[in-house]
C-alpha cells in the first residue's frame, strides 16, 4: 500500500492544531510564584510556638485586611483546634500583621468538635464565613457552618446549621460567584466512609440553601480516609478559564494548580503549575497584583509570594477583582 505523506502529514497538524484549540489546557499556561515573604506570625505575645493552618483573606469597607485561620499551639494536634485566629493589617504585604483576639470559638452546644478552614466572604451589606464544624456523630457526618457578621468582628452562627453534612470529614470549605449562582467546594471522599480523594461541590442561590446533590469535580487515584491530597481547594476564574489549587501534593509543603473551562470538572492532565505552599489560598492587592499564602504546621506563621499565572488573561475580568473598599460592586476586574 501507497500513502499519501504529504496528505497525512496535513492531516496530523491539523489535528494537532484542533486539539491545542479545544484543550482547556495550553502547554504555554504555567502557574508560578515567586519569593515566600513572612507576613504573620501566631506566636507573638505566647509563652509558646503557635501555627496557622487553612487560613482566608478579606479586605473590609474600611480598608483594613484581614485574616482568619485555624490556630494552636504546637505541636500540631487538629482534633484540639478549637478557636479562630484572627489578624489585621492596612497593608497585605507588610509585615508583622497585627494579632487580635480569637474570632470564633467551638460551640460543642451547636454540635461543633473543632473548627477548621473559615472562608470568608462579603455578599451585600453581610460578611459569610463558612467553616468545618466537625461532628459529633463521626467523621461520615462532618458539618459544614455558617456564621455572619456586619463588621467582621462580632459573628452570629446561622440557626439554618448545618450547611452541608458529608464526608469522610468533609471539610475546607471554599465559596466562589459564578454568574447568578455560588459553588461551595470542599474536600471529600468519593463514599462517607472513605474512598478515593475528591473535591465535591455544591450550589445555592443565596448562600443558606445549598444543593442536596454534590458534584465531583475533582477525583485522585489515592484512597483512604482522614488527610489526603485534595485538601484546602481553592478556585480562580480569569477569564472563562477556571483553576484549582489543592493540595498537599508531593510534600507537606506542595500545592498542585489545574486548569479547566469549567468550575466543575478538573482532571490531572489540568495541571499547570506546583508551588511550594502548603493551604495554598489566593488572594489580589489593591494595585491588581496576585499573590499565594503558605502556612501549616511547624511553619512559624503565614507567607505570601506573587501569584504569576502567565496565561495572557491579566485584562480579563475575574473572581478576584481590585478591592477597592470591600464591595464587591464597586470593585474592579
Amino acid at each position: 500500500m501507497v500513502t499519501d505523506y504529504p496528505r497525512f502529514s496535513i492531516i496530523v497538524i491539523i489535528v494537532g492544531l484542533l486539539i491545542a484549540v479545544i484543550s482547556p489546557c495550553s502547554g504555554d499556561v504555567t502557574v508560578t510564584a515567586g519569593e515566600f515573604k513572612h507576613i504573620y506570625d501566631p506566636s507573638v505575645g505566647e509563652s509558646e510556638n503557635w501555627y496557622i493552618n487553612d487560613h482566608c483573606f478579606i479586605h473590609s469597607n474600611d480598608g483594613v485586611w484581614h485574616l482568619f485561620g485555624i490556630t494552636h499551639a504546637e505541636p500540631a494536634d487538629p482534633i484540639d483546634e478549637d478557636n479562630f485566629a484572627h489578624a489585621t493589617t492596612q497593608t497585605l504585604t507588610q509585615s508583622p500583621w497585627d494579632k487580635q483576639p480569637f474570632a470564633l470559638t467551638v460551640a460543642p452546644d451547636k454540635h461543633e468538635s473543632h473548627l477548621w478552614a473559615p472562608c470568608v466572604i462579603k455578599h451585600e451589606d453581610l460578611y459569610y464565613m463558612y467553616y468545618c464544624a466537625g461532628s459529633d456523630k463521626g467523621n461520615a457526618f462532618y458539618h459544614i457552618h455558617l456564621a455572619t457578621s456586619p463588621d467582621l468582628k462580632t459573628w452570629t452562627r446561622h440557626p439554618k446549621n448545618p450547611m452541608v453534612v458529608d464526608g469522610y470529614d468533609a471539610r475546607d470549605p471554599f465559596v466562589l460567584r459564578d454568574g447568578d449562582r455560588w459553588i461551595m467546594y470542599y474536600t471529600a471522599t468519593t463514599h462517607p466512609e472513605g474512598g478515593n480523594h475528591i473535591v465535591a461541590a455544591r450550589t445555592s442561590t443565596d448562600l443558606v440553601t445549598w444543593s442536596d446533590d454534590r458534584h465531583i469535580v475533582f477525583k485522585d487515584e489515592s484512597k483512604g480516609k482522614w488527610g489526603g491530597p485534595c485538601e484546602s481547594p481553592f478556585v480562580v476564574r480569569r477569564g472563562d478559564k477556571y483553576y484549582l489549587f489543592i493540595g498537599p501534593r508531593g510534600d507537606y509543603v506542595g500545592t498542585d494548580v489545574f486548569l479547566s473551562d469549567t468550575p466543575f470538572n478538573w482532571i490531572i492532565q489540568d495541571k499547570v503549575g506546583h508551588i511550594a505552599a502548603h493551604a495554598a489560598e489566593v488572594v489580589r492587592d489593591i494595585d491588581g497584583k496576585w499573590y499565594v499564602s503558605h502556612c501549616g504546621w511547624g511553619q512559624g506563621g503565614v507567607y505570601l509570594a506573587e501569584l504569576n499565572f502567565n496565561d495572557g488573561l491579566d485584562n480579563e475580568k475575574s473572581s478576584l477583582p481590585m478591592p477597592i473598599d470591600g464591595d464587591s460592586a464597586n470593585q474592579k476586574p
